[in-house]
């Protein structure tokens, strides 16, 4: 018993502590990943559990490590703001892997990237031709920006001279599953008579037959019935 105890406490003593230097460390741990970011991360969890499973660490020896880890991270992000020369050297720089429509052998290899990963990429973006591409630039965390040809490029409206329709909303989640996200509801300044009047237009009578229900750009609601769901 005593030792299920330790390695309880221990446990979640490791895990309070990830948790708040992981949000210490910020959201670039997961929107902007580079490859010290992503080495920082792995570092931070693989002491998490050395703390669990190896008695002869210490807890506390083990957390401060840990803090200290995301103590020089932070400086080193910190610095990265202030010194282009400090970013570049931990997160490193883009490299044009497509110029003017010709692939860069050189930029490639010394980017560790072949044709096969080129492709993959460009996939991604939907692109299954290197034909279309003007610029390919492998940004630092390892995605590809693409610019088409411009004869490869779809119109815009402007191009077309279409008439633009000023967007009202960002499109927001307001039933999910049968539950009001009564927190959207607030920063758009709606209630829930509002979101019951215009549910009813699509012959629904109650917020539970909802599956999901997302509101438009244009102020117009997208509805998803639980019925449509089931019969799918």
């Amino acid at each position: 018993m005593d030792h299920i105890f330790q390695y309880s406490l221990r446990t979640l003593l490791s895990f309070v502590a990830l948790l708040l230097l992981t949000r210490l460390l910020g959201k670039k741990q997961l929107s902007q990943m580079t490859f010290f970011t992503y080495i920082t991360g792995i570092a931070l969890g693989n002491i998490a559990g050395e703390i669990v499973l190896n008695k002869e660490i210490k807890a506390a020896a083990g957390i401060t490590a840990m803090a200290l880890w995301a103590f020089l991270t932070i400086l080193i992000e910190q610095l990265a703001l202030k010194s282009p020369l400090v970013r570049v050297l931990f997160d490193g720089e883009p490299a044009i892997v497509i110029k003017k429509g010709k692939i860069q052998p050189k930029a490639m290899a010394l980017s560790k990237l072949n044709m096969d990963d080129l492709s993959m990429l460009l996939r991604d973006k939907n692109v299954f031709s290197v034909r279309e591409v003007d610029y390919g630039i492998l940004e630092p965390n390892g995605k590809l920006s693409v610019l088409k040809k411009q004869e490869e490029e779809a119109p815009t409206k402007r191009d077309l001279k279409l008439p633009i329709q000023k967007r009202l909303y960002l499109p927001t989640e307001l039933i999910v599953d049968g539950k009001i996200v009564k927190r959207n509801l607030k920063e758009l300044q709606l209630n829930r008579e509002w979101l019951e009047d215009q549910i009813k237009s699509f012959g629904v009578q109650s917020v539970d037959e909802v599956f999901f229900a997302e509101l438009q750009s244009d102020g117009s609601l997208y509805l998803d019935k639980k019925s449509d769901q089931t019969s799918s």
